[in-house]
């Protein structure tokens, strides 16, 4: 019976993100064609992910070490479990920020809007697909505007519950580069409302906690550093993952 609920909840959630994208759809089309809307395009996703959170009952709880200040650019780095990951960080982040992501949501029918314009798409097997999305990850931080991304690089279809994979150097490098502070983000147990895209478990509504570290700051980092920073946010989100 639980398994019926879960699944049913599932089709309903993809219902409700479907038609609230359909109505967002306009205003997304007319705030992306120019990099100057960008941040009321950040601000249309947040609308739109605070829209689906209401009407499919899942919520999301943040709790703050520290909160980013607003007139601040970060990279964000956040384990990555569930597609509720992009409602989050929607959600959590302010002003103008772009997701970094791999190449293949470029086909998604939802968010490939995104990854024609304001977002990163990346084909990690490609030396030179990354070195385009980290300078152009780079570019964007050095005009002040945050980067989204999950240094796993993946989910892991293979372990559930979730277990943490190793994240990859280019965060932590860009950071470095960059002198961006870096907020790591523990999504806590969104995988037990979604796991990755629904299909295998389906859904459920409830509450998601975020745990929101205080921002570890690079500027006096050197390269030799990245790997030192790498296992710091590392062992940070990891932290607060919930295991069961």
């Amino acid at each position: 019976m639980i398994n019926l609920l879960k699944r049913v909840h599932y089709y309903y959630f993809l219902l409700i993100v479907l038609l609230f994208f359909v109505f967002f759809y306009p205003f997304y089309y007319l705030a992306a064609r120019k990099p100057a809307w960008y941040g009321f395009l950040n601000q249309l996703r947040a609308l739109n992910s605070l829209a689906c959170s209401i009407f499919t009952g899942v919520f999301f709880r943040f709790t703050y070490e520290e909160k980013p200040a607003r007139s601040q650019h970060y990279i964000y780095c956040g384990n990555h479990t569930s597609n509720l990951d992009i409602m989050i960080f929607c959600l959590l982040a302010k002003g103008k920020f772009s997701f970094m992501g791999k190449d293949e949501l470029l086909k998604n029918p939802v968010l490939k809007i995104f990854f024609n314009t304001i977002d990163i798409p990346v084909n990690r097997d490609s030396k030179m697909s990354s070195f385009r999305a980290f300078k152009r990850a780079g570019d964007n931080l050095r005009q002040g505007m945050s980067l989204i991304i999950f240094p796993e690089g993946r989910i892991d279809m293979g372990q559930y519950p979730p277990v943490m994979a190793a994240f990859k150097n280019g965060p932590f490098r860009l950071a470095i580069e960059t002198g961006t502070p870096i907020v790591p983000v523990s999504v806590t147990d969104a995988w037990k409302k979604l796991w990755d895209d629904g299909a295998r478990y389906g859904s459920r509504p409830g509450i998601c906690d975020i745990y929101v570290h205080k921002p570890v700051y690079t500027e006096n980092m050197k390269a030799d550093d990245a790997d030192q920073l790498k296992d710091t946010i590392f062992d940070l989100i990891n932290s607060k993952v919930i295991k069961k």
